[in-house]
């Protein structure tokens, strides 16, 4: 069974490298297709028991490990090439899963995604019959709007299809990474309007806009430069600090495109009026707390402001240890 305890002759066999030759850098793809020919068969030769369901499914540390002298002439251990690292779930699933099992995992898989599909089209084909087309030719029927709806969700699956080429060139780390970083692109504006506009009262509509619509163009920006500048092969690396920027890591991305909306926010809001003590009760956490009941009140006591800021520590610390500064 996969996720079985595994036995202790499967954590110490084969404990010998798994190979021997020394990569240079310049390594050739027949090259790279060798190596992973040959830890793909000890990979199997290791997990033999996992398909007669004796144990769980085991990568030793060995068989992810290649050996490489770099331009300095220093030898270092590197994990194995990844060719097609999206073919990694699929590959598990084809492999060690029993029929039964592997269809009911298929069948989830369609499932949620036939429901993220829905979601997704619903919600936009919603936002713009309501928010914009209604706006501009007011006094329409139901049944005209619903066809509006109905055309605006066959242009997103008209968009969606001419994205996917993009996708392919953009998703340098696999597709997950790929989603990881179009979130974290969008993601910084959104959640910087919320916070700011939940603990500042002084913010205003102008300062949410202008923030919303910078945080936008430079996360797009960003995502434009990662496809087409950089260090890697099929890539533009002049001028040299677009193709720094296309190599510049999306998480760090994602903080400095959140200091930036927040900085665009509080500037704009301070150069523009103020809102009306009557737009912001009830909305921000100073006038909430102000009108709350004491129930309300002592239901936040020190024990979960302590565990909401251990919470924020522990993220941050880890984000930090993990992160370039700390090698």
């Amino acid at each position: 069974m996969i996720g079985w305890t595994l036995d202790q002759k499967f954590n110490r066999g084969a404990q010998d490298p798994l190979l021997a030759q020394v990569y240079p850098v310049d390594i050739s793809s027949s090259d790279k297709a060798a190596a992973m020919q040959a830890a793909n068969a000890r990979l199997r030769e290791v997990n033999q028991g996992t398909v007669n369901g004796q144990q769980g499914f085991f990568i030793q540390r060995e068989l992810k490990q290649t050996k490489v002298v770099g331009a300095d002439g220093v030898e270092k251990s590197v994990m194995a090439f990844a060719i097609q690292g999206d073919q990694v779930f699929p590959t598990l699933v084809t492999s060690l899963l029993p029929t039964g099992i592997r269809g009911l995992i298929v069948a989830c898989l369609l499932a949620a995604l036939m429901s993220s599909l829905a979601s997704l089209f619903n919600s936009s084909a919603s936002l713009f019959t309501v928010d914009v087309y209604d706006k501009l030719r007011p006094g329409q029927s139901q049944k005209h709007l619903l066809m509006v709806g109905r055309i605006a969700t066959t242009v997103v699956v008209g968009v969606g299809m001419i994205w996917i080429p993009v996708m392919k060139q953009i998703s340098d780390g696999g597709l997950y990474q790929y989603l990881q970083s179009v979130q974290g692109y969008l993601a910084p504006p959104i959640t910087a309007v919320f916070l700011l506009g939940l603990f500042w009262k002084r913010m205003n509509s102008a300062g949410a806009t202008s923030a919303l619509v910078v945080g936008f163009v430079a996360g797009m920006i960003k995502l434009s430069l990662q496809s087409f500048f950089g260090a890697a092969e099929g890539k533009y690396s002049n001028p040299a600090f677009l193709a720094a920027i296309g190599d510049f890591n999306f998480l760090y991305a994602t903080g400095v495109l959140m200091v930036l909306s927040v900085i665009v926010m509080i500037v704009v809001s301070l150069l523009t009026p103020a809102p009306t003590a009557e737009k912001t009760d009830g909305l921000t956490y100073g006038s909430i707390h102000h009108l709350a009941g004491d129930e309300i009140k002592g239901s936040w006591d020190l024990g979960n402001k302590f565990m909401a800021g251990a919470i924020i520590v522990l993220v941050l610390g880890m984000y930090t240890y993990f992160s370039f500064w700390l090698n």
